[in-house]
């Protein structure tokens, strides 16, 4: 006999959750030969411009070394540029190339509409109760700084 558990898995449903939404995301990239994660730092890239690469690997949720590949084929793929920080030459800022950003607004139209069908199909109210349930979930976790 297993253990008895009290409170269903979250961290599955966590991620059951994101499989469904990025179900109706995914072909969409695939279409436009992106990943997930090439796509979450062209998404950091289209909501903030240039970008320090740490602000990108913290708002994108990819580690350091994976980001670096990331970044690397994005760059050579023409959907990004690389630079020295004007204010800090230790510091590396990505911005997206035109390219880049035309793939941004071409995809969030989809994307945008996704959410759409979410909010009439949950009601505004329930979306909006889920991303502060969210928000204070990930708050709560959070280790104490």
């Amino acid at each position: 006999m297993g253990t008895a558990f009290t409170h269903r898995n979250l961290p599955r449903l966590l991620l059951q959750a994101r499989e469904a939404v990025m179900g109706h995301t995914r072909p969409s990239l695939r279409e436009h030969q992106l990943s997930d994660q090439q796509w979450r730092v062209l998404r950091v890239l289209g909501e903030h411009g240039a970008v320090e690469v740490g602000r990108v690997a913290r708002e994108a949720f990819i580690l350091g070394p994976s980001l670096t590949g990331v970044l690397a084929r994005m760059e050579r793929d023409g959907l990004l540029t690389r630079s020295r920080d004007p204010e800090d030459q230790r510091r590396t800022v990505v911005e997206a190339t035109p390219q880049g950003m035309k793939l941004v607004k071409r995809l969030s139209t989809s994307i945008e509409a996704h959410y759409e069908f979410m909010e009439k199909s949950l009601g505004k109210a329930k979306l909006k109760q889920l991303y502060e349930l969210l928000d204070e979930l990930i708050a709560l976790e959070q280790p104490s700084a």
